[in-house]
C-alpha cells in the first residue's frame, strides 16, 4: 500500500499565501494571542507526522479487518486503540475547541488543513474524532453550563467521544416521523426510548465514555419537525463530580457490513429507558443538532478532498514508474524498452483533473474556513454577518461538490493503474469504496443540492449568492487578474441561471428540484475558479523564487480553465431544458 504524506507545502500555499491568514489571525484579538504563522506551522508539521506516520499505516489493515461485534460489544481492529491513545495525547480532539473547556482553540482555517491529512491517511480512523468534534460544537453552543462544564473537558481530551443520532429505519431526511420518546422525569432528567440506525461511532472501545447526542420527541411535541427535542444521553452515567458511575440503558444492537469505512463501526443504537438530559430548549433541537450537522457537512465534505488527494499522490508515482508504450512524440525513456505511462495524454488528462480539482477543494476548504473563523471571532457585526450568510450558502456546496469530485477523482487514480486499481494490494479500490459514502451520510448531496438552490438562492432571493458574485467580480476587475474574462462569464452565468430559476420556480414547483444538481455542480465550479484565479495571480507574482512548484501552479489553473471551467456550459443547456422531461413516464413505465 503507498503512502500517504500531507501535502503541506500546498496547505502553506493556500493558508500563508493566497488567504495570508497569519495576517486574518493577528487582526482577530481571539486568536491573535494563540497563533501566528510559526505556530500554524509547527501544528501542521506535527499533524503531518501523526497522519502519516501513526494513522495511514492501519489504513489497509483497519479496512480488512473492520470493526467487530460481539454480544453488544463493538472492537475496533488491531492498532487503533493504542493509535487512538497516542492522538489523543496530541490534543488533536479539541484543536479547534472552546479553549474554556480545555480546546485548543485554534482557527478553522487551520483545521480544515488537519482534517484532509486525516480522512487522507484513514478515513475510518478519522471518523471517531470528527463525530466527537462535531458533538462538542453542539453541545457548547446550546447546553447549559452544567452539562458543558461536565462533558466537554473529558471529551476535548479525546477520553470520551461523541455521537449523532439521528435517523431511524423509517426516518432518514424526514426526520419530522422519528419516534424516540423522551419522558421527562422528577429529577430534571428523561427517559429516552427508541433505536436509531446507522450511528458513527456509537459503540467503540477506544474511549473511556461516548455522549450521545440523540434527537427524540416529548410526549407533548408538536407534529414535524417542530416537535424535536435534543438529549445528551451518555453511554456510561456521569457522577456530579466528572467520574463515571452506572452504565446507562444503551446498547449497541449490531453493526452495518459496509462497502467501506470498514473500521469505522456503523451501529444499530437502542435506548430502553436511558436517562438523557435536554440541550437548548424543548421542540427546538432539530435547529441544535444542525450545528452539528453543518460542521459534519464541511468535515464529510473535507473527506473527498483527502481520498481525492491520497488517490492522486499514488496514481502521479505508478504513472512515473509504470512503463508501457511509447509517447506518441516518440521515445522519451530511450534506454528503456517503452517510456512511463504519464507521458501518454489521456493519463495526463486524469492527473490533471485530479490535481486540479483536489487543489481547487482545498483552496475553497480553507475559504469557507476563513469565513468561519470571521463569522465566530471578528468584532465587526457586519463582517460578523456578512461571514455567516457565506457558510449558509456555501455549505451545502462544499459538502456535495467536494465528495462528488473526490469519488470522481478516486475513480480516475483507479483508472491510472489499470488492472492493477482494481487489486486490493494497491490501496486505490480501498479508496473508492471509502469515499463513496461521502456523497450520502450526512445529508446526501441530493439534498445538500436541495437545500444550496431551493432555501440559500431561491427562498431568499439570491442574497447571498449576491454577496458571494460580487466579491469574485471585485476580484476580477483588478488589472492583473490574468483569468478575468473566463472567471467573469462564468460569474455571469451564474447570476443569469439564478434569476431563471427563480422565476421559474414561482409558476412549476418541479423545477427547483429538477435543476438543483446540476445548479450545484455549475456553482461549484465558478467558486473552483475564483479560487484558481487568486491562486494563479500568486503563483505569477512569486513563480521566480521556485520555478517547479509556481509553475505547476500557473499550468494546472490554466488546465482547469481551459478543459474543467467549460463544463458549466452543458450543465447550464441541462438546467435549462427545465423539467418537463422527468415527468415524461409514469411510475408504472420505470
Amino acid at each position: 500500500m503507498p503512502e500517504f504524506n500531507a501535502p503541506l507545502r500546498d496547505m502553506r500555499f493556500v493558508l500563508q499565501e493566497v488567504f495570508d491568514a497569519p495576517a486574518l489571525w493577528a487582526r482577530l484579538p481571539a486568536l491573535a494571542e494563540i497563533v501566528d504563522a510559526a505556530t500554524a506551522d509547527a501544528i501542521l508539521e506535527e499533524a503531518a507526522k501523526v497522519t502519516g506516520q501513526l494513522i495511514a499505516p492501519l489504513n489497509r489493515s483497519g479496512d480488512e479487518e473492520g470493526a467487530q461485534w460481539l454480544e453488544g460489544q463493538v472492537s475496533t481492529p488491531n492498532g487503533f486503540k493504542e493509535a487512538y491513545a497516542t492522538y489523543i495525547e496530541g490534543g488533536w480532539v479539541g484543536l479547534s475547541g472552546n479553549s474554556d473547556f480545555g480546546g485548543m482553540g485554534m482557527p478553522k482555517m487551520l483545521a480544515v488543513q488537519f482534517e484532509e491529512m486525516l480522512y487522507g491517511a484513514n478515513s475510518s480512523f478519522a471518523l471517531y474524532s470528527a463525530l466527537s468534534s462535531g458533538a462538542c460544537l453542539a453541545i457548547d453552543a446550546h447546553a447549559s453550563e452544567d452539562l458543558k462544564n461536565l462533558y466537554l473537558p473529558p471529551m476535548y481530551e479525546g477520553r470520551w467521544a461523541g455521537s449523532m443520532c439521528l435517523t431511524e429505519a423509517h426516518a432518514g431526511t424526514d426526520l419530522g416521523i422519528i419516534r424516540t420518546r423522551a419522558e421527562p422525569q422528577t429529577d430534571g432528567s428523561f427517559n429516552i426510548t427508541g433505536s436509531k440506525i446507522f450511528i458513527t461511532g456509537g459503540d467503540q472501545d477506544l474511549t473511556e465514555n461516548i455522549i450521545h447526542l440523540v434527537l427524540a420527541k416529548l410526549p407533548d411535541a408538536p407534529a414535524g419537525p417542530r416537535g424535536i427535542s435534543l438529549f445528551v444521553v451518555p453511554k456510561v452515567l456521569v457522577n456530579a463530580d466528572g467520574s463515571l458511575g452506572q452504565p446507562n440503558a444503551v446498547s449497541c444492537g449490531s453493526i452495518e457490513h459496509k462497502m467501506g469505512i470498514k473500521a469505522s463501526a456503523t451501529c444499530v443504537m437502542n435506548f430502553d429507558g436511558a436517562s438523557g438530559w435536554l440541550v437548548g430548549e424543548a421542540n427546538k433541537g432539530l435547529a441544535a443538532m444542525f450545528t452539528m450537522m453543518n460542521y459534519e457537512r464541511l468535515s464529510i465534505g473535507i473527506q473527498g478532498i483527502g481520498c481525492a488527494e491520497a488517490s492522486y499522490q499514488s496514481a502521479v508515482a505508478y504513472a512515473r514508474e509504470r512503463i508501457q508504450s511509447r509517447a506518441p512524440s516518440g521515445a522519451v525513456a530511450k534506454d528503456k524498452i517503452a517510456d512511463p505511462i504519464i507521458v501518454h495524454p489521456d493519463v495526463r488528462r486524469m492527473l490533471l483533473s485530479m490535481k486540479a480539482m483536489t487543489e481547487g477543494g482545498r483552496a475553497f476548504a480553507s475559504y469557507v474556513g476563513q469565513q468561519l473563523d470571521l463569522a465566530k471571532f471578528s468584532e465587526d457585526a457586519q463582517e460578523r454577518s456578512d461571514a455567516q450568510n457565506l457558510v449558509a450558502l456555501l455549505t451545502p456546496v462544499a459538502k456535495a461538490f467536494f465528495t462528488d469530485s473526490g469519488l470522481d477523482s478516486c475513480v480516475l487514480g483507479q483508472q491510472v493503474f489499470g488492472g492493477h486499481g482494481y487489486i486490493r494490494e494497491w490501496g486505490q479500490e480501498q479508496l473508492v469504496r471509502d469515499v463513496r459514502i461521502a456523497q450520502i451520510y450526512e445529508g446526501t448531496n441530493g439534498i445538500q443540492a436541495l437545500d444550496l438552490l431551493g432555501r440559500k438562492v431561491v427562498a431568499n432571493g439570491g442574497v447571498a449568492l449576491r454577496q458571494f458574485t460580487h466579491e469574485i467580480r471585485v476580484f476580477a476587475d483588478q488589472p492583473d487578474t490574468k483569468y478575468s474574462v473566463p472567471l467573469l462569464d462564468a460569474v455571469e452565468r451564474l447570476e443569469n441561471l439564478s434569476d431563471w430559476l427563480q422565476e421559474q420556480a414561482k409558476t412549476n414547483p418541479n423545477e427547483v428540484g429538477a435543476a438543483s444538481v446540476e445548479y450545484l455542480h455549475l456553482f461549484g465550479y465558478v467558486a473552483y475558479a475564483y479560487l484558481w484565479a487568486r491562486m494563479a495571480q500568486v503563483a505569477e507574482s512569486t513563480r521566480g523564487e521556485d520555478e517547479a512548484f509556481y509553475g505547476a501552479k500557473i499550468a494546472t489553473a490554466q488546465f482547469y480553465f481551459s478543459r474543467l471551467l467549460p463544463r458549466t456550459l452543458s450543465l447550464e443547456q441541462s438546467i435549462r431544458a427545465g423539467s418537463a422531461s422527468l415527468y415524461g413516464l409514469d411510475a408504472e413505465q420505470f
